[in-house]
């Protein structure tokens, strides 16, 4: 895989976690509060779970019976950091999480209820916006070629503080490319890290392919059409 092989460049290792995630890993532990409008039903797929499940404790958490499909692979930073202080493993970490998502919301051109994401998460004692600047656009430099175009905005994400949107010049239009930021200080107070920075970004591989290769809508990937598939 390509995009692994240029972050593999830089020192950052493959992670993977299941499609299928708890509420606490998905929202609870990256400091998504509980009104927050992406737990709502039109932003998440929700599944139904037998009534004989019952909620369970433990010395950190509340675990419901509340499953999803998972709306973005940020669960696996929770997850991952978990297993490392587990296994007395401490930061630096570096790794990307390349996998499916799901979001229930209407399908446009640059919009689908399913696609493919890839996180990435560095963690260390002193970790910079600069740093998550220089391996963003190191990144899409390397992805797209040295003549990018590519732009930084100011953003919220409940999980970062602060928190910037990347654009991507594609044709005559930006187009949305990554969510990032630095790490909130209550997603490290919640794995036990307090003391530690680091930074996160998420980026939709299905767009990253879209400026690559010119592809004008999305929903294409999946239409089955093998006049299109074929291509590649």
């Amino acid at each position: 895989m390509e995009i692994a092989k240029i972050f593999g460049q830089i020192g950052f290792e493959v992670a993977s976690g299941p499609e299928i995630e708890d509420e606490w890993h998905n929202f609870d532990a990256l400091n998504v509060p509980k009104d927050h409008p992406a737990r709502e039903m039109q932003d998440t797929f929700w599944l139904k779970e037998p009534k004989s499940v019952q909620p369970t404790t433990n010395n950190r958490r509340l675990t419901t019976s509340r499953r999803l499909l998972r709306t973005h692979t940020s669960p696996v930073q929770i997850r991952y950091m978990e297993e490392k202080l587990k296994a007395g493993i401490k930061p630096p970490y570096r790794i990307i999480v390349p996998g499916k998502v799901f979001r229930n919301e209407a399908t446009d051109a640059t919009h689908e209820a399913q696609f493919y994401q890839v996180e990435g998460l560095y963690v260390d004692k002193k970790v910079s916006l600069a740093d998550l600047k220089g391996t963003v656009l190191s990144f899409f430099k390397e992805f797209f070629g040295p003549d990018a175009e590519i732009r930084f905005r100011p953003s919220f994400f409940p999980f970062t503080e602060p928190s910037v949107e990347v654009d991507v010049l594609f044709g005559d239009r930006w187009l949305e490319m990554a969510g990032a930021g630095l790490v909130h200080p209550n997603v490290f107070k919640t794995v036990g890290l307090e003391g530690y920075r680091g930074f996160a970004f998420g980026c939709g591989v299905d767009r990253l392919l879209m400026v690559r290769h010119g592809i004008p809508d999305i929903r294409l990937f999946y239409s089955g059409d093998l006049r299109f598939v074929n291509q590649f």
